[in-house]
């Protein structure tokens, strides 16, 4: 673990967070640079602090079955199948939990930590710098984002991998070293960073930077997994949770943490946070861009005068409302923590390291995974309008859809439309005109459906498969000679506001928040019950990277074949899928060893932990149960 995390602090290039309009050029890898020399000023702090937050993009821009953890959480649910083509093994793997090779997990291991290093430098270093009394509220600023960075960090790699060590320091000492219980240590490490955060950080909103009620926010999505999972706490409103005893450091200044103080930083979000739901669900996603909205208002009716294509699904939509519109899209009213990305991306970055050195780190590549695999007709926007082509892969479950129409239903009596389902999916086989994306000869595990949310979005106006961003005011194309790959730049959304008014629900059983998230989606509003609050979760948060973890927490660390996720999981058995592009013969979704039940309840949810860092560790590391690799339950099999 030394020499491929542990040191990774090393490694403070000048990447930096991407905001949409400026990216940091100081590089603090220069001569004579040392930990006690640098930082020296502000400046240079701001630097280490670009550094830390530009590990999120490393993971959202990159391959993203290789070392994207929000698209593994959502192919690992009952959201998605693996799918893609004949060769996409990855993917495939993590639908059911299941490896190719003992190192499959290790990247955003290695990355995770890599944060946390650079977290822990910034922690440690930043009063180098001779603050002037002018500047206390910059340092603490900085200094809080740290704190909010070191756990948020931490926060996904326990959720990934369960107990591992906790690294709060730049000098490793042996104990350090020692994995250690995510329940008893990590989780108050991370409620106590995420305090000190809350504390120190200014309620400003600064592009792409987290402030008070960011750590507010996540302080209780850390804390709901924590009482769900690990204390088996599985209706939060009625049960009973713990307090938690925190740890002494700058910024928390609090001894113990309980459920009352998490509803209360929820409270002063909703309250004060300034943060206001969108008018359309649909204001949301790239797809209604206004230049897709004008070419569905060229003609009458919404069909373009020329007799090309028009985009129905948005063509009721108030133009304000379009997705780049003042207050909409990108930096929205209701966006509170994200991943941005900007046109800067080139195949490669200068960096010798091959994980840091992810080329495409500036573009949201998740566009081109879940964008739509077409039958012989790549680009062909008879098929794919206003969607751009792409590798199919994670495509929705018939689940999903299926759950979803079965909500819609409502028992028989006053059935409702959920503007969220076609919201969030493409319906393959009626919305797009003889559309096939999804049959292709090598594809496997098709549903019919394609993701809508972060697929990519083309238009009329353009030739050959360049994403809509290329006519976009204000952005021109990336470094990229194929804009297909590399010209995605819409936000991934890490908090939404909506998000919080559903964990306000949750956790204290009032139904007016929950109400507010419904009232936007035009369904029936509900009084609170925790299946109503389960399903607004999921059709909500559809394909944003929350599902699998939802689920854990929902069915705790002692999981049955009746619990929660188990349940859901085996469900996808014996879903109707086309496979190789033989729509004629239909197959039935199986397991690829035995069950997602079996597999789910061997693995609590947990991935494999890369051999290669559990042999560096010399025992101090150890496996998750569920992977003992002479199981061949473990092992990846070749179905189709």
């Amino acid at each position: 673990m030394k020499n491929k995390i542990l040191t990774a602090a090393a490694l403070l290039s000048a990447v930096s967070f991407t905001a949409c309009n400026d990216m940091l050029d100081t590089d603090p890898r220069v001569t004579e640079m040392t930990q006690a020399t640098f930082p020296g000023k502000p400046a240079d702090v701001e630097a280490l602090n670009a550094a830390t937050y530009a590990i999120m993009n490393t993971m959202g821009g990159g391959d993203a079955d290789t070392q994207n953890p929000f698209y593994w959480w959502e192919v690992m649910s009952d959201n998605c199948y693996g799918s893609g083509g004949l060769q996409d093994n990855k993917v495939k793997s993590l639908h059911h939990l299941v490896m190719m090779n003992v190192n499959q997990y290790e990247q955003p291991f290695i990355l995770l930590y890599g944060g946390i290093s650079r977290a822990n430098n910034q922690i440690e270093t930043i009063d180098n710098v001779p603050w002037k009394d002018s500047e206390l509220k910059q340092r603490n600023q900085l200094l809080g984002e740290a704190y909010f960075m070191r756990g948020l960090y931490t926060l996904w790699l326990t959720q990934l991998f369960g107990d591992v060590p906790l690294i709060t320091s730049t000098t490793i000492t042996p104990e350090m070293e020692q994995q250690v219980s995510a329940e008893e240590f990590i989780y108050p490490q991370i409620f106590s960073d995420f305090i000190s955060g809350m504390n120190l950080m200014s309620e400003a909103k600064n592009s792409g930077h987290a402030n008070k009620f960011v750590a507010e926010s996540f302080l209780a999505r850390a804390y709901m997994f924590w009482a769900g999972f690990y204390k088996n706490v599985l209706e939060l409103a009625s049960g009973s949770v713990p307090a938690v005893n925190l740890v002494a450091q700058e910024g928390c200044d609090k001894a113990t943490l309980t459920k009352e103080d998490v509803v209360a930083s929820l409270k002063d979000v909703i309250a004060n946070g300034g943060y206001v739901l969108c008018e359309d669900y649909r204001s949301l996603w790239q797809y209604s861009n206004s230049l897709v909205w004008d070419e569905a208002h060229d003609g009458e009716n919404g069909a373009n005068a020329d007799g090309t294509h028009a985009y129905a699904f948005i063509a009721d939509m108030d133009r304000k409302n379009c997705f780049d519109q003042p207050g909409m899209g990108n930096g929205n009213t209701e966006e509170i923590f994200q991943i941005q990305f900007m046109n800067a991306s080139s195949w490669g970055i200068n960096n010798t390291d091959p994980v840091y050195s992810t080329a495409r780190m500036y573009c949201n590549y998740l566009s081109v995974f879940w964008a739509l695999r077409v039958n012989g007709n790549n680009g062909n926007r008879d098929y794919t309008y206003p969607f751009t082509q792409g590798w199919g892969q994670g495509t929705p479950s018939c689940n999903i859809w299926d759950d979803w129409t079965v909500a819609e239903a409502n028992g028989g009596v006053n059935s409702y439309t959920d503007i969220r389902k076609l919201g969030s999916l493409i319906d393959g086989c009626t919305e797009n005109k003889e559309i096939d994306y999804d049959y292709v000869k090598d594809g496997c595990e098709m549903s019919g459906f394609g993701v809508k949310k972060y697929n990519g979005v083309t238009l009329d106006a353009l030739t050959g498969d360049s994403p809509w961003w290329d006519k976009a005011p204000g952005w021109s194309a990336s470094k990229l000679d194929n804009p297909m790959q590399g010209d995605h730049f819409e936000d991934f959304y890490l908090m939404r506001y909506a998000d919080v008014l559903l964990m306000a629900t949750e956790l204290t059983g009032d139904a007016q928040y929950m109400n507010q998230v419904q009232r936007r989606a035009k369904v029936p509003e509900t009084a609170y019950s925790l299946k109503a609050v389960q399903d607004e979760r999921r059709w909500e948060f559809a394909f944003e990277g929350l599902r699998f973890n939802d689920m854990r927490r929902w069915t705790g660390n002692n999981p049955t074949a009746d619990s929660y996720a188990p349940k859901a999981l085996q469900a996808q058995e014996g879903k109707l899928i086309v496979c190789l592009g033989d729509k004629a013969n239909k197959r039935t979704m199986k397991h690829m060893t035995c069950s997602w039940t079996e597999r789910y309840i061997a693995t609590n949810g947990f991935l494999m932990k890369p051999q290669a860092q559990i042999t560096l560790m010399n025992g101090k590391l150890e496996q998750n149960p569920g992977w003992d690799v002479a199981d061949p339950k473990t092992q990846y099999v070749t179905l189709y």
